[in-house]
């Protein structure tokens, strides 16, 4: 008999590459569920609508009706929650749907999970998992040493943080308050195929490539441990085919780098992809190689210095470790922008023209009134 597999938030950056892996690895049946919201698009999805075996429902997690009636008609043996508002930047100018979604949402989720389980019989109810795809965020920022565990204390620090703790706390209490076999993992920063084009990388790809500036927050010091998306959903499958009930597990790529570094990693590569000599308006304008598109803006509000993950645990337990070296995955993806420019254009068409987010008019003034 076909298992179902739900998956919330299926048509997002890290939600369609775990779903594009999950039909190619397993024999699930898929259902994604989606909002749609300016991150989340049906084109993330367009190669694989092929296959009969999956099914796509434009929902809001935060809606109970819509999530009973998904969950009613699907009874799927795993529930994956990827859906989430997830840009700092953005949470900085409007934290409120970052409840609705990570919180409310979640909370909606679980709880129409766990009316599921009373309908269903004692060996579903032992295979059922339910995986909560989390942040290393939660945990706050690192000094110049140290690793975050999974017992290290929660300490957010941007309303998205907040509501991701927000939303692992409930996770973790409907596992020892209901019993709902639940699994968290939190991961450090994702990059690769499909992110929308706020995020740092993508965002420096394409700036580059149109030569306009490339914006450094701050001194551009700011560390960050990244972790190739297809890393990522391996590790993801692993955890939900093998993890543990009530356990959460850090996925970490263990490749840290400045954010400083990240941007000259991509000029180099582009210089030697795409050579500024062959772009008539980068000649034009003098510019000789990328890392000349180079600007310093004013600091993110709350900007945590650095993250870095220890993922001992899911590797001795569950055998599981990146592949992926952050050169081979950054080289791929910069390749994967560059063959896939019409998807960037129909994607942030009505939404996004890559303009700075996070500095509010309050935020702008405090930040200034303070130098």
């Amino acid at each position: 008999m076909t298992q179902t597999m739900l998956v919330t938030g299926g048509a997002g950056f890290i939600g369609a590459n775990f779903v594009r892996m999950a039909l190619a690895q397993t024999d699930a049946r898929i259902v994604v569920v989606d909002k749609l919201t300016y991150a989340g698009h049906r084109e993330n999805l367009e190669d694989l609508w092929h296959d009969s075996r999956l099914e796509f429902v434009e929902a809001d997690i935060a809606d109970e009706t819509a999530m009973g009636k998904v969950v009613g008609a699907s009874h799927p043996r795993w529930v994956v929650n990827f859906a989430a508002e997830s840009h700092v930047d953005r949470s900085i100018d409007n934290p409120y749907p970052f409840i609705h979604t990570n919180v409310t949402g979640t909370l909606v989720l679980l709880d129409t999970v766990r009316r599921m389980l009373k309908q269903v019989d004692g060996e579903q109810q032992q295979h059922f998992r339910f995986l909560h795809v989390s942040t290393d965020e939660v945990y706050g920022t690192l000094g110049t040493t140290g690793l975050f565990t999974e017992e290290t204390p929660y300490a957010p620090n941007s309303p998205y943080a907040a509501s991701k703790a927000s939303a692992d706390h409930l996770v973790r209490a409907y596992f020892h308050t209901y019993g709902v076999p639940t699994i968290i993992t939190n991961c450090s920063n994702n990059y690769g195929p499909y992110q929308f084009p706020e995020k740092l990388i993508p965002l420096m790809v394409l700036n580059a490539l149109e030569g306009k500036p490339l914006p450094i927050y701050g001194n551009g010091q700011n560390i960050r441990d990244w972790l190739f998306v297809e890393d990522h959903c391996e590790g993801l499958l692993r955890v939900l085919q093998n993890g543990v009930s009530g356990e959460k597990y850090n996925l970490g790529g263990q490749s840290e780098r400045s954010n400083m570094d990240v941007i000259e990693a991509i000029c180099h590569i582009l210089d030697e992809l795409f050579p500024c000599q062959s772009n008539p308006d980068l000649v034009k304008r003098g510019i000789v190689q990328y890392a000349d598109l180079k600007t310093f803006v004013t600091d993110r509000p709350g900007h945590d210095f650095r993250y870095a993950i220890d993922p001992t645990k899911i590797q001795s337990e569950l055998g599981w470790e990146p592949t992926h070296t952050f050169e081979a995955g950054l080289r791929q993806t910069i390749q994967w922008y560059v063959d896939n420019r019409s998807w960037c254009e129909k994607v942030t068409k009505q939404s996004y023209q890559r303009e700075r987010l996070g500095l509010s008019d309050d935020t702008v003034e405090k930040v200034s009134g303070g130098r």
